[in-house]
């Protein structure tokens, strides 16, 4: 397996929270309310899966090894440009979470700014991914040898088994504070 296999897998299962995202919209829309603990569970998904163990497998190792190669010039500006995406989906999620406790707090206009921020989420990740599995990855694949494939493969296997432990420290940590 290709070290983009596990990478494009793991967008099928954004896709399907991004389309409980729009159900969510959907409701918001209908009811003029939403459920702030289904919010804290998509910023949940979004911050600890699509974020820390998906973008954090493509920022610290497949990039990471990328920007030691003579890419072209196309494929280094789209990699440039995924790293600027992934920091918009945490500036979204951030503007999520600050509307939720508004909402919370029954502030005028946090339900909007929660349904914006849903848009928005929804408008991004189906381009973002799209941009990564069509332009990006198979084209990155050329700059790796087999070898270094296999042991890129290796590294996200053992990323992903340290991150419920990463996870649950950070929840620790920020419950005795």
């Amino acid at each position: 397996m290709l070290p983009i296999g596990p990478l494009m897998i793991e967008h099928r299962l954004i896709e399907k929270m991004i389309g409980i995202m729009r159900s969510e919209i959907r409701n918001i829309e209908e009811r003029h309310e939403t459920d702030p603990v289904l919010i804290d569970t998509m910023v949940d998904f979004v911050r600890t899966y699509a974020d820390k163990t998906h973008h954090g497998k493509e920022e610290d190792i497949l990039f990471r090894d990328l920007a030691k190669k003579d890419l072209s010039e196309r494929d280094q500006r789209i990699m440039l440009e995924l790293v600027e995406e992934h920091k918009y989906g945490r500036s979204l999620v951030r503007d999520l979470v600050e509307a939720k406790e508004r909402y919370l707090q029954g502030k005028n206009g946090a339900l909007k700014t929660i349904l914006g921020r849903l848009n928005a989420l929804v408008e991004f990740y189906p381009v973002h991914i799209k941009k990564e599995d069509k332009d990006f990855f198979l084209a990155a694949m050329k700059y790796l040898s087999r070898q270094e494939q296999e042991a890129m493969l290796q590294e996200m296997w053992t990323f992903d088994r340290s991150m419920i432990h990463q996870k649950y420290r950070a929840v620790v940590e920020e419950l005795q504070s």
